[in-house]
This record gives C-alpha cells, structure tokens and sequence, in this order.
C-alpha cells in the first residue's frame, strides 16, 4: 500500500547558527553542490506533500530570495523572535492560517529540521507509514547514538514500548541521561492533536522556551498514542551546527554518492577523493578517476573516462570522451573528444565527436568541429572551428580590443600555422593556410595561403663583433673556419625554418 500523502511538512530553518561563525544562514551552507536546506527539500519533495511550509528567521533575506528559486510554491513563514521550536510550529500554522490554507487532508503534518542533510526520503516515508499504522496523535523518529551528548531522550514505557516523553539534553536527570535513544526532531503529527496542545504548552523549563517535545508529552497525558521509530542508519538524524560538523556531513553525503553510482555500474577508482554532487548523473560504464570533482549538473556518459585530478562544474561528457586534468565549465564535450592534459574549459565551449582541445589550452565559448585539433599552447575564444581542422601551437584567437569581443570563423580542413595571432573579427576559408608566426588580420579566402610576418634579416659576423670571447662566438668561428665539417647545406626550396622552444 503506497504511503499517505503528508497534508503539509513544516520546515524549521529559523536558527541563527552562531556556531557556523558566519555571514550565511547556516542552512544556506553547501554539502555536495546543494544547500543544507535544498538536501532537505529534495527529500520532502518526493513525499507530495499538499503543502511545504518553510519556518526562517535569522538571516531571512538570504534564505527568502533562496526559497523564491528553491520553492517557488511553498510558504515561508518567518519566526520574529527565536522562543523555541513550539513557537515556531505556532507561527507555521498561523501562516498557513492567514493565508487561507485548511490542514484538512488525511494525511499527517510532518515537521523536519532544515539542517538535516542526511535524512533520505525512505525514512520520512517509514515515519508516515508508521504514523498512520498506528493511528498515532503524534510519531517521532529516534536514533540510537553511542554518545547522545546533546540530545533530547526519548523515554519509553517498559512494558509497552510506547513514548512516554521525550526531556531535553538540558533538563534531563542522570538516569535519563544514560538513555542512548535520542529525538532525531523529526515528527509526524495530526493535525487537530498538534493545535490542541500546542495551545498547552508552556515555557517551564531551563531554556525558557516553547518545546514542540512538550507536545508528545501532552498527548501521552491526554492518553493518546505516541509512536517512535527507529532510523535504520543514525547518520541520517545528524544535525549541522559548526563547520566540522558540516565536513563530516560532506563527507558522509560523498560516501552516500558514491557507492550509488558504484552501484549503479559507474567504475570509481578511488571513492576517497572523488566528490560527486547530488545532481550529477553518471551512465554504466563510465569511469572516474581519482582526485575528480563533479559540480552542479555535469552529466557524464556511458563509457566516457574522466579524471584524474578533474575538476567539471555543469559540463556534458558525451559516449567515449576522455577529460584528464582538466577544469571545465559550462561546457559540453562531444564522443569520442579528448580534453587534456592541463586544459581550461569555460562555458558556451563544444567539442563535436572527435575532436581535440589538448595541453594547456583555453577554451571560451568556442565551438571545436568534427575531429578539429587544438593540441597545445593555445587561446580559443569566441570562435567557431570547422570539421578536420588543426590550430598549430601556440596560436592565439584574439578577441578583445578593449571594449568588445568579437567572433573569429575557421573553416573546414584548416591549418593554422603555430603562434599564429587571429584578430577578431576575421575568418578563415574552408582549406585555407596560414603561415607560422603569422597576424591575421583580414579575411583568408578559401584554399589561401596567408602570410603574415615580417621578412628574416641575417645580420652576417653580428655575434663575433657584439659577443666576443663568449661560448656562442667561439663555436661560429669554428664552424666558419676553411675545412670545417659542418651541416650539409639545406635545400632553400624546402628547408623549414629552425624554431626555438625555451
């Protein structure tokens, strides 16, 4: 039987957070490319709950303008004054209140803290289950920690197992704090119950403040039935409240991430240092190497290699490429294409299939055709690169002048001779040549060899006259000496210029 839909899901994010010692709300704060607060949405959303009300107050103008993307349909409610998670559920209801909405489906309220990045959708759906199993007035989750340190007890009654009250870490006596089943503050309620003893509650207690536990405990003085459950994996409850603790959760969530994907025929060399974010997606058969980071909504193809020491934030790898040492961006690499190693991806860059952006280059916003070479030493922006084409070492697309970018066309089976400047605008005929050390600065017809450079001069007896006594003297005078054994003489039809590479 599928589970009840929830009649809303109250989420506390009101918290100042003074712990995290920082600017941003701490719910705000990234795990694995989303908020604290987003990893917590994404498991209510697969509830289809009938309503999401988010509670806020520290830091509300930050948190606001993230619900306003995050949740566009939900209601935020913001809790003035801090007095303590009762209050809080008091003014969610409230807000619902004022804006017309009536708790009156057959589903249960269920209220979940927004720095619970852990808690997984199964789990919330097992506390509903077990709510509506039991005809409960109220339902906690628990955990059972090795060290509670910190955490209210949930107390049972021997005989029955039934909660008879949860105490605060705070207010609890030494017997109960010898009790390791601790509230995860996470609940399901019905809703009638709730607002009944919501208005009950009271501020006895040494935090001066409205607990929602005090709840649960009305309801088991009222004789109504309180049910726990136990969450199979106690990690899942873990809370963020300084930044180890948000480390820890980072690296609980990547371990969590990684072996989905494992498992899902994803080859991980090495799942240690490899941090895939919760909106990767990742096919059978591709592999990821070690020291790799995949960002935001990169996705990754069956059979693609990528790594190591790879970093791809929204970038599409497609069937069979292969990215080694790479930062990416906004980019999407064709099959077959290979990238690196030492390159620099920016957005609105596209390898087609086969293509090659190679060592230490930079692309941006550059379209790379069907089997193109950019091997090395290269910038490419703002450029689009025909089919077969080569871009010598070295060559540079020139497209800033000061004020504006401009575009730079290449075309079909072109070569670009090495160390060749592109000014911007200026295209390249399908076929076409240009000339090593070349400055391209008007359009080369198609099938046109361009040559832009200024004429060799050699300066005869130069070194002898400036240099004397030195090592490079010494070996002319050598090589001009009668009967010297010297390099052949190359023919001046076909001889290439030396180059020299420092």
């Amino acid at each position: 039987m599928s589970s009840p839909r929830p009649s809303a899901v109250v989420v506390l994010a009101a918290g100042a957070g003074t712990r995290m010692k920082s600017a941003t709300p701490k719910v705000l704060h990234q795990a694995m490319g989303r908020t604290l607060l987003g990893h917590v949405l994404a498991a209510v959303s697969v509830l289809d709950p009938e309503h999401v009300v988010v509670v806020i107050g520290h830091g509300r103008e930050q948190v606001q303008a993230y619900l306003a993307d995050a949740l566009p349909d939900g209601v935020v409610v913001v809790q003035e004054t801090q007095n303590g998670t009762g209050h809080a559920m008091r003014v969610a209801l409230e807000g619902l209140a004022t804006r017309g909405v009536r708790l009156d489906g057959p589903g249960p309220l269920l209220v979940v803290a927004g720095d619970t990045p852990l808690l997984t959708t199964e789990t919330l759906r097992r506390v509903v289950d077990t709510h509506q199993a039991a005809q409960a007035s109220s339902t906690v989750l628990t955990a059972e920690l090795a060290d509670p340190t910190g955490y209210g007890r949930v107390l049972r009654d021997p005989a029955t197992g039934l909660v008879t009250a949860i105490v605060e870490h705070k207010d609890a006596d030494a017997d109960q704090l010898a009790v390791r089943e601790i509230n995860s503050g996470v609940y399901a309620f019905d809703v009638e119950a709730l607002q009944d003893a919501l208005g009950r509650i009271t501020t006895d207690n040494a935090q001066g403040e409205e607990y929602l536990t005090d709840v649960l405990g009305l309801h088991v003085a009222d004789g109504r039935a309180v049910a726990a459950v136990v969450a199979a994996d106690p990690d899942e409850i873990l809370g963020v409240n300084d930044r180890a603790q948000l480390a820890a959760a980072r690296a609980l969530l990547r371990d969590r991430i990684n072996t989905h994907w494992m498992r899902e025929g994803v080859t991980i060399v090495d799942p240690a240092t490899t941090w895939i974010d919760a909106d990767v997606s990742v096919e059978p058969d591709a592999v990821i190497e070690r020291n790799t980071a995949l960002h935001g909504r990169t996705s990754v193809c069956a059979g693609a290699v990528v790594g190591p020491d790879t970093s791809l934030t929204d970038v599409v790898v497609l069937e069979g490429a292969s990215v080694v040492r790479t930062q990416g961006s906004g980019a999407e690499i064709g099959p077959g294409a290979t990238v690196g190693p030492f390159s620099y991806l920016r957005p609105g860059t596209r390898l087609a299939a086969g293509a090659k952006v190679g060592a230490f280059v930079e692309a941006k916003n550059a379209v790379v055709g069907t089997g193109s070479k950019v091997p090395h030493l290269s910038y490419v922006g703002d450029v689009e690169i025909g089919e077969g084409s080569n871009i010598g070492a070295s060559t540079v697309v020139v497209n800033y002048d000061g004020v504006e970018k401009h575009r730079t066309t290449i075309g079909d089976h072109v070569r670009i001779g090495s160390d060749t400047m592109l000014v911007a605008p200026v295209s390249v005929g399908d076929g076409a040549y240009t000339a090593a050390g070349s400055v391209i600065v008007d359009d080369v017809p198609p099938g046109a060899m361009a040559v832009g450079r200024a004429r060799q001069r050699n300066v005869e007896g130069w070194v002898a006259r400036k240099r004397p006594g030195t090592a490079s003297a010494d070996a002319a005078a050598r090589a001009s000496a009668p009967n010297s054994p010297g390099p052949a003489p190359a023919d001046p039809e076909t001889a290439a210029p030396e180059e020299t590479q420092q």
